[in-house]
């Protein structure tokens, strides 16, 4: 650890520190409000005011300290006293002068620092007014900077007015000579209000000189107005509050210059006795520029910038206020959808105007009383309080009114939104998480189509919680190569031949045993192994593939499924080809599945590699067709070569009129597209000999085999080394179900 240096004006820098009288309690009250002003807009748990004395550091105003002083060996401020700007602090665990510091090593875990050191105005370091964070940070930008500072010379403003005011107390002597070297008008009157003394500052406030102003009345520039009337006392005609009733107060009034200008002024008034003479002294300094920082340090840490919106910081205020009153409330989290197709062709500032027509239409659906916060980016929040049951209307309301057209730079845009909903008591366990609740809803909302909204049920957090569990086995799994690719036979009806296979993921779990897709598939999907597994299938079934077709079946053809993941590194159809290449796998030989999540969530980046693949003739399979929402213009937007014919439909063949119609519709989309179909889910001969009868061409299902390792597949089905037959015994089928 890197003991502070002690400068050769430390005589000089300590004397000028005793001129503040300030001890570890002795400012508080009038810091509180900076220190708290600092705490959020930086959004850290630790703001200290810190002084720096011979031996110790002292903290006469902080937030999340218990401390009120530390010794001066450990203190960082004491390392900011010879600077004239902010010392950073990133990560104080990589910082050479102070990775082993006790404040670091030990309670309280200080990684990041930032202070702007507090400069006495004869130029001697006092101390700072520092932030600090148990995490650090890659960052503090000049922006952030800047605003420390400012904050820093609020605290300094403080310190000089606790500074005169212990001047002052001195002799009259005394009291002038100090005041002749004070930023700060300082003018003194007898108990008539006359001018007796003028200093050089108040010169340069208002415009007078010396002479001009002695022997005047002070309301000449301080033209104080009628204030309150006492209650007890009588009303009078001339029962007016004068500037002496003010005396050992501060306050703030309007002041004129000689030029007629009024100005917002801070006066502090005080008063004394010498041989029986009354004389009063004020301390005038101009806070306009000082209140326009107070207001715009205000906005910073309570307002969006953008929009005026309250931030994030204020609606989990509000959220914690609203906790306390115990009576329903609703989170509505709201992210628009394509927004970012705003940025990229019309540019930022078009991006803005509509951040800024959002925040108007969500103020529009709302209640004075519910809060409408921006958290950033294009993401907003609207907080409900007493709103329960009917988050779920503004929701749909917000969703609509965004949907309507945008006038941007002219132009007529459009944009969606996708929402999610979280009430307490309805189905949160506690107000503090309906913010993480909302969000759970929101990414379901984003994950199943966008455009829409979804409520919070705990079944979400579940959901989270499992995937968080499953993420460290799944990397550990692909890396001990526990995952395995199994193979499920797909059948062509007209002869009944083995015509190729699906290849499905299968963990092979050392604890729990062989697991199927759906218990991990989630957290796989979600998490940033996706793409690696993905393309590791793919490889693998090509692989396969292409022995089975050498040695077995020469049209041997291999389907595999993709994961969105695939598709955002932007490369994939370099990759099929690379892995094509490399196995000398025919194009017509792979098949590529795709379901229509992946499509809703990435449609905007699906469409290229897709078209390039089916160029090469590669087969795309619309997988699970008829479940979601899927519309006929995706059939002619997509370069598609088969549907798939999801297995619910096919096992309510034989029962159900509407399965069976559904399957019938799907046939002849196929044939009316030139695309081909195959029905998944196959189990009993029945459903088999309805397929045929309907004109279904392949199918694949239990009835012909479960999903097997590839040696097992191989030889159940591959051992004669030609085509299988499969028999399949007829069954006479109802008519009223066709």
């Amino acid at each position: 650890m890197r003991v502070p240096p002690l400068h050769l004006e430390e005589h000089d820098r300590l004397a000028a520190l005793s001129e503040y009288g300030i001890t570890s309690d002795s400012m508080g009250i009038e810091l509180d409000r900076i220190v708290d002003l600092a705490s959020n807009l930086f959004d850290v748990p630790t703001v200290l005011v810190s002084l720096v004395e011979r031996e110790r550091q002292i903290f006469p105003a902080r937030r999340g300290l218990d401390a009120c002083e530390t010794d001066r060996d450990v203190s960082f401020c004491a390392h900011a006293l010879k600077q004239t700007d902010v010392l950073i602090v990133l990560d104080a665990a990589l910082d050479p002068r102070f990775f082993d510091n006790p404040l670091v090593t030990g309670g309280p875990r200080i990684r990041f620092y930032a202070g702007a050191p507090l400069i006495s105005p004869s130029g001697f370091g006092l101390g700072s007014l520092c932030i600090i964070d148990t995490k650090p940070r890659n960052s503090f930008s000049e922006s952030d900077q800047r605003n420390l500072k400012d904050l820093a010379a609020l605290v300094l403003d403080r310190m000089e007015l606790r500074r005169l005011n212990i001047a002052r107390r001195a002799s009259q002597m005394r009291f002038e000579q100090i005041a002749a070297t004070s930023p700060d008008g300082i003018i003194c009157t007898d108990e008539k209000g006359a001018i007796s003394f003028w200093n050089h500052a108040a010169i340069e406030l208002f415009g007078y000189t010396t002479e001009e102003m002695n022997g005047r009345q002070i309301a000449t520039i301080l033209p104080y107005p009628v204030r309150h009337r006492r209650a007890e006392d009588p009303v009078k005609e001339d029962d007016h509050e004068t500037p002496y009733d003010w005396v050992g107060k501060t306050v703030e009034l309007k002041a004129r210059r000689k030029n007629g200008s009024e100005f917002l002024t801070e006066l502090s008034l005080s008063t004394w006795r010498d041989q029986e003479v009354v004389s009063y002294g004020a301390i005038v300094r101009d806070i306009t520029e000082r209140r326009a920082n107070e207001d715009r340090l205000f906005r910073l840490a309570h307002l969006d910038s953008l929009t005026n919106l309250p931030n994030r910081a204020v609606l989990r205020s509000r959220l914690a206020q609203t906790a306390e009153t115990a009576v329903p409330v609703s989170v509505i989290a709201v992210d628009l959808d394509g927004f970012k197709d705003i940025n990229d062709t019309l540019g930022h500032s078009a991006g803005d105007e509509l951040l800024r027509q959002v925040a108007q239409r969500l103020l529009a659906c709302v209640r004075p009383i519910d809060t409408v916060a921006r958290m950033g980016g294009d993401e907003f929040a609207l907080l409900l309080p007493e709103m329960e049951t009917s988050a779920s209307a503004v929701a749909d309301a917000a969703i609509a009114t965004l949907m309507e057209p945008f006038y941007l730079e002219g132009q007529q845009v459009h944009v969606g939104a996708s929402a999610g909903v979280a009430s307490w008591p309805l189905n949160s366990a506690s107000v503090q998480e309906l913010l993480s609740n909302a969000d759970l809803a929101l990414y379901l909302a984003k994950s199943e189509g966008k455009n829409c909204r979804r409520i919070f049920t705990p079944s979400l957090r579940q959901a989270v919680l499992n995937r968080r569990a499953y993420e460290g086995e799944l990397r550990r799994a692909f890396e001990k190569e526990e995952f395995e690719v199994f193979y499920q036979p797909q059948i062509r009806l007209a002869d009944e031949t083995l015509i190729g296979a699906e290849a499905l993921l299968r963990w092979r779990h050392p604890q729990q045993g062989l697991l199927l897709p759906s218990s991990f598939m989630p957290a796989l999907e979600s998490g940033l192994l996706a793409a690696r597994v993905g393309d590791w299938i793919l490889q693998r079934a090509c692989a396969q593939a292409a022995q089975w077709r050498r040695d077995r079946i020469p049209d041997f053809r291999i389907g595999v499924n993709l994961f969105g993941a695939q598709f955002r590194t932007g490369d994939l159809a370099e990759k099929v080809r690379a892995i094509l290449k490399q196995e000398n796998l025919p194009p017509a030989a792979l098949e590529l599945e795709i379901t229509e999540n992946i499509i809703l969530r990435h449609d905007d980046v699906m469409l290229e590699p897709l078209r390039e693949l089916h160029k090469d003739g590669v087969g795309i399979t619309f997988d699970d067709y008829g479940t979601g929402y899927a519309s006929l213009s995706m059939l002619k937007r997509y370069p598609l070569t088969r549907l798939k014919i999801d297995k619910s439909f096919v096992q309510g063949i034989p029962t159900s009129s509407e399965d069976a119609a559904i399957v019938r519709a799907i046939l002849h989309l196929g044939r009316s597209f030139g695309l081909g179909v195959i029905a998944e889910g196959v189990e009993t001969a029945e459903q088999c000999a309805r397929l045929r009868k309907k004109g279904c061409e392949e199918v694949q299902g239990f009835f012909f085999g479960k999903p097997l390792p590839a040696a097992e597949f191989e030889a159940r089905f591959l051992a004669n080394k030609v085509s299988l037959s499969v028999q399949v015994e007829s069954i006479l089928v109802n008519d009223s179900l066709q």
